[in-house]
């Protein structure tokens, strides 16, 4: 038989046609949903974490404008790296993102009561493919609960 195809349980033993279509589709948007985890983690892990972890001036200008100070600086920084690669955990996936949204909306809170809405749009953006992916990958939620309560 062909991928197409499936032999079906019935009296005549006929072979079902399974839409390809149908697998293919799920097949491409389980990559799509993998290439978008990796290129979000790539950008927490790269672009947002590591400025903060180095002390870059521009991050450390941009606390200090806060008045957060260099500690809440490299907290936030080490937060992001732990969802980063948190993303790319499969058991860990759902809560990554999940945990990521919520620090785009104190990033949101942030930007527009300190920086006046300057660059406010960047977190809300961010939230999109987050929830996204919080949503899709929220079945092994249950599966990371069970490992909890087994160490437990």
């Amino acid at each position: 038989m062909s991928e197409t195809t499936a032999s079906a349980a019935s009296a005549n033993s006929r072979p079902v046609v399974v839409a390809e279509s149908a697998t293919t589709r799920g097949r491409r948007a389980r990559i799509a949903l993998r290439a978008l985890q990796v290129l979000i983690a790539l950008f927490y892990g790269v672009a947002s974490s590591l400025p903060k972890l180095i002390a870059d001036p521009s991050a450390v200008d941009s606390f200090d404008r806060i008045g957060w100070g260099s500690g809440a600086m490299y907290t936030i920084g080490a937060l992001e790296l732990a969802g980063a690669v948190a993303l790319l955990v499969p058991l860990l996936q759902s809560v990554a993102a999940t945990a990521l949204s919520a620090l785009m909306v104190g990033a949101f809170v942030v930007q527009m009561t300190v920086f006046h809405g300057e660059n406010a749009a960047t977190p809300l953006i961010l939230i999109i493919p987050l929830a996204l992916i919080a949503w899709a990958r929220r079945g092994q939620n249950r599966e990371l609960l069970r490992v909890l309560r087994r160490r437990a």
